[in-house]
């Protein structure tokens, strides 16, 4: 039975393959989303737009309900979960595990259907999308 191992943060992610029982994990692609990692202010190209209060003729700034960086997490998030999607229709594991922070597990959360879901074996709430095979290794095994 192969399994995906998806370790991820907010700007990159890298999937391992395991097959059956072995625990050797084979990193298979490293996707890395650099817009995930800029400031806010190098995302956008002009200040934000500027509005009347509702009395009176004062003008302020519209404050946008996501920041950029917001969104580009989550485009990177809505990414990943594409990838997978194409992975489990493709037949290209039949289990998963996901190993993120908790912030970027409630993103990928948000995108996952149902049916790739229900292939979640294992979630490990941490970041080691740095962190050497070994050590990704020894989380999944404990």
């Amino acid at each position: 039975m192969q399994t995906w191992v998806i370790v991820a943060d907010s700007s990159r992610a890298r999937i391992f393959a395991r097959a059956g029982k072995t625990t050797e994990l084979v990193e298979i692609e490293d996707l890395v989303h650099p817009e995930s990692r800029s400031l806010s202010h190098n995302l956008t190209s002009d200040r934000p737009g500027r509005t009347f209060d509702s009395r009176g003729h004062t003008r302020h700034a519209k404050q946008p309900k996501h920041s950029p960086h917001e969104i580009a997490v989550d485009d990177f998030a809505r990414d990943l979960v594409r990838r997978l999607e194409r992975g489990r229709k493709n037949g290209k594991f039949q289990q998963l595990v996901l190993v993120a922070g908790p912030r970027f597990m409630g993103r990928i959360h948000q995108h996952l259907s149902p049916a790739t879901a229900a292939l979640v074996k294992r979630e490990v709430h941490k970041n080691l999308v740095h962190r050497s095979e070994k050590t990704i290794r020894a989380h999944l095994d404990s």
